[in-house]
């Protein structure tokens, strides 16, 4: 896809959504040793596909799963289609390798996509380019021209169904691009395809293009310079089921995931991997619940939030603003909130204001405003409670005259002449 044909799709309202549901699940389930497994431990592919016959996913209720979205405050949701097994969860006339001819019967995809529908929520499907199963496979389409084109066409075909199946949808999630660039996988081909069935979706870059948005994977780095992104995390260390993976990330570590995303203008995709039978994990929902419950109260802190960075050198915004000591920051047009992660006791102390504080609000509390001074950039807040009135992150509103912004130097004071930015040479902070 040309740059000019990335520029014609308006994709100004997924920059929006800032948080999401990744939902990934699988024959890979049942074996409960995450996603990889027929690749890690080099399952022979026919033993592979017998587990299509034990899979029921009696327990996989796809109302239930975006009802938790909905709980959780998040406004989109990705389910992967089919992952690097081949396994589709969804109907298909091209392989009998899918839910609705095996043991479940049943088209995971559309029940996923009409629970969706019916809570307000976008939706992307994700679906892997590369596939471990059908033959001839991406290694065989390596080695000989012939079962590259098969391999190329299987694609496409697969591709091509998917979208017209399902239209309208809101993101083509592109996985699996190895062992081709865009090239090889005939990327501009294969986006105009897509294109012709659905004229405004939007395609992350995973098949060799840039794509309308950018994807970091295990990062929450926004791209430089900025364009719509997405950093896709997992809520423990697995995307699909692990028994064994309790490293379970806390609400107050997602919660700092979300706010680094919305001051990078960015959208948070949080995946679960459901059980083998489609159950979800009980800490997977505890904590997207208790996310969910800050959100009700503090949501306006995250949503719809602007490129916000702590401007260390003027017009060199290079550092999330956050004073991690304290308080993360995020703004919206006049307001800047600070999500206050260690209580500082009854008085708190911002420095580097650009603007004029006109008022101060603890979200949540009484709607009487604080008690603040300001001198020249230098703000100090007073009379807030000795304790922390909530367990996790209140957050302060700034109410200004102006566009919120900080600005501070490395030094203690800014100079009065022309000065460098922060780092006057490369350096390997924001690698």
């Amino acid at each position: 896809m040309s740059v000019s044909e990335t520029a014609a799709v308006d994709n100004r309202w997924y920059a929006d959504l800032r948080y999401g549901l990744f939902v990934h699940f699988g024959l890979y389930s049942m074996l409960g040793r995450g996603e990889w497994v027929l690749n890690r431990e080099q399952i022979p592919l026919a033993e592979y596909r017998t587990l299509a016959d034990r899979f029921t996913a009696e327990q996989f209720n796809a109302d239930a799963i975006c009802d938790l979205a909905v709980r959780a405050g998040m406004r989109y949701i990705c389910l992967t289609t089919m992952h690097h097994e081949g396994f589709r969860l969804y109907d298909t006339q091209l392989s009998d390798f899918c839910t609705t001819k095996t043991a479940a019967k049943r088209d995971l995809v559309a029940e996923t996509m009409a629970a969706a529908r019916k809570r307000g929520l976008k939706i992307a499907l994700y679906h892997t380019l590369n596939n471990w199963m059908d033959q001839p496979d991406a290694v065989a389409a390596l080695e000989n021209k012939a079962d590259y084109e098969t391999f190329i066409a299987n694609t496409f075909a697969r591709l091509k169904e998917l979208n017209e199946k399902y239209k309208p949808f809101d993101v083509m999630w592109y996985d699996g691009w190895w062992p081709f660039n865009a090239e090889g996988w005939r990327g501009e081909e294969m986006n105009k395809m897509v294109r012709a069935i659905q004229p405004n979706i939007l395609f992350n870059g995973r098949n060799g293009l840039p794509g309308d948005f950018a994807t970091p994977e295990g990062h929450l780095s926004a791209p430089n310079p900025w364009r719509p992104w997405e950093a896709c995390m997992t809520l423990n260390t697995n995307w699909g089921y692990n028994a064994g993976d309790h490293f379970w990330k806390p609400a107050s570590t997602v919660l700092d995931m979300l706010v680094t995303v919305a001051q990078g203008q960015g959208n948070l995709l949080l995946n679960i991997g459901p059980r083998g039978d489609g159950s979800v994990p009980e800490p997977s929902v505890k904590i997207l619940e208790e996310v969910g419950r800050w959100l009700q109260v503090y949501g306006e802190a995250v949503y719809d939030t602007e490129l916000c960075t702590m401007d260390l050198q003027k017009r060199e915004p290079h550092h999330r603003a956050d004073f991690s000591t304290v308080f993360s920051m995020t703004v919206k047009g006049n307001r800047m909130y600070l999500m206050v992660r260690h209580w500082p006791g009854r008085e708190l102390t911002l420095a580097g204001l650009e603007c004029n504080v006109e008022q101060a609000t603890l979200l949540g509390e009484k709607p009487k405003g604080l008690k603040f001074r300001q001198d020249g950039d230098k703000l100090t807040i007073r009379g807030l409670p000795s304790r922390s009135p909530k367990p996790l992150y209140p957050v302060i509103r700034l109410d200004c005259d102006k566009p919120a912004s900080l600005y501070l130097t490395g030094g203690i004071r800014v100079p009065r002449v022309p000065h460098p930015r922060y780092d006057p040479c490369p350096s390997d902070i924001m690698l």
